[in-house]
C-alpha cells in the first residue's frame, strides 16, 4: 500500500522521512485564504478551520489514488482571536512577530487520513507558545539572519533552529508545533497495517 502526502510542506515531508516512512507527494491545490475567510464568516473555530482545510486537501487527492492512504494536514496560528497566515514578505513577518511579542499564541495542527475518497481518521492537537518580550534590535538581527525561511512558516519561525530564541515558554507536542501530530498518525498507520506494529 502506498502512502501519499497531500502537501507541499518540506517540514511535513522531512518529519515523515525521518520517521522511516516511504511516501509519494501529491500537493492538494486549495485556496486556503479564501476558505479561511469563509469559515471565519460562518463562525468556525480555529480548530474546525484547521480540520476542514486538512479534510479538503485529502478530498482533493484521495479520490484519484484508489486504495492508497492519503495524509493531509493543516496548521492555524491564533493569538487574541486573530488568525495568522504565512507572511507575504519580510516586512509582514516583522509586523506579525511584533504583534506576537510578549504574548501567548496557539498552534493548532490538524491531520487526517483518507482512503478511497473517504476520511477514515482525523486528529487535532494544540500547542501554546509564549513569545518573550524581545527588543526590536534582536528582531531585526533575527530577520536578517533567518532570511526568507521565515516566509515558509505561519509563525515566522522554525523552532528547531534560530526561531527558538523568540520564546520564553513552550507547552505542547513538538511535532504539533512543526505542523504534523506525528505520534497519533503513526499509531493509526500501524492500526491499518501500513506500518509494522
Amino acid at each position: 500500500m502506498t502512502i501519499i502526502l497531500a502537501s507541499a510542506s518540506a517540514s511535513r515531508a522531512a518529519l515523515l522521512r525521518s520517521a522511516g516512512l516511504e511516501f509519494d507527494v501529491q500537493p492538494a491545490r486549495v485556496d486556503e485564504e479564501e476558505i479561511k475567510l469563509a469559515l471565519r464568516a460562518e463562525g468556525a473555530t480555529p480548530q474546525r478551520a484547521a480540520e476542514a482545510l486538512a479534510e479538503l486537501k485529502a478530498h482533493r487527492v484521495s479520490p484519484k489514488t484508489g486504495e492508497d492512504f492519503v495524509i493531509a494536514a493543516d496548521q492555524m496560528l491564533v493569538c487574541e482571536d486573530r488568525w495568522y497566515d504565512k507572511p507575504r514578505d519580510i516586512g509582514e513577518a516583522r509586523e506579525h512577530l511584533l504583534s506576537l511579542r510578549g504574548k501567548n499564541h496557539d498552534l493548532i495542527s490538524a491531520v487526517v487520513l483518507a482512503r478511497g475518497g473517504s476520511i477514515i481518521w482525523r486528529h487535532v492537537d494544540i500547542a501554546t507558545l509564549t513569545m518573550r518580550n524581545f527588543s526590536e534590535d534582536f528582531l531585526d538581527a533575527y530577520l536578517a539572519q533567518a532570511g526568507e525561511a521565515v516566509l515558509h512558516s505561519v509563525g515566522c519561525y522554525q523552532l528547531e533552529g534560530l526561531g527558538v530564541q523568540l520564546f520564553s515558554r513552550i507547552r505542547g507536542d513538538f511535532f504539533t508545533i512543526l505542523g504534523l501530530p506525528l505520534l497519533p498518525l503513526l499509531d493509526i498507520l500501524r492500526e491499518n497495517k501500513v506500518l509494522r506494529a
